[in-house]
């Protein structure tokens, strides 16, 4: 597999692909984060609409194999969620491309600072946001009575 051929594309968090994605996801993180509380999963269908983020499926040659999403916080701010990709597809860039993809999302909601949550026991997650610019900051919202949590932000 290559990211030759890759094609991001808004789509509803409500379709088929969009939750079998989203159903791995949740799968992985509950068998990484078995604590009760430990995971964050919620996301509605209207806080990606147009007007207020997105949520993108990637496809490799036709096949969805990653996913993710921004959310509007403010005027100034969006946060990233529900990244994934498929194990299978791992080590292509393909999160790379989908968190590219995201950050022009936010530009064109006209965000200047963008927000994460990710796992302390995802080191791949980490890595690739601290390679992709964000740094670790204090935990915010929903997460700052979560151990567990690292919260990261970077500025666009």
């Amino acid at each position: 597999m290559s990211v030759d051929g890759l094609e991001i594309r808004r789509e509803r968090i409500t379709s088929v692909r969009a939750a079998g994605l989203i159903s791995a996801l949740n799968a992985e993180l509950t068998a990484r984060y078995p604590e009760e509380g430990a995971n964050h999963f919620r996301l509605d269908p209207d806080e990606v609409e147009e007007d207020r983020g997105a949520f993108l499926v990637a496809y490799a040659h036709g096949m969805p194999v990653g996913c993710g999403a921004i959310r509007r916080l403010d005027a100034k701010t969006a946060e990233v969620k529900r990244m994934y990709v498929e194990p299978a597809a791992r080590g292509y860039g393909i999160g790379r491309a989908v968190l590219g993809a995201l950050e022009m999302q936010a530009r064109r909601l006209k965000v200047d600072t963008l927000v994460l949550e990710t796992g302390n026991r995802q080191p791949e997650a980490l890595g690739l946001y601290e390679s992709a610019g964000f740094v670790r900051i204090p935990a915010f919202g929903e997460y700052t009575r979560s151990p567990l949590s690292v919260c990261m932000e970077k500025h666009i």
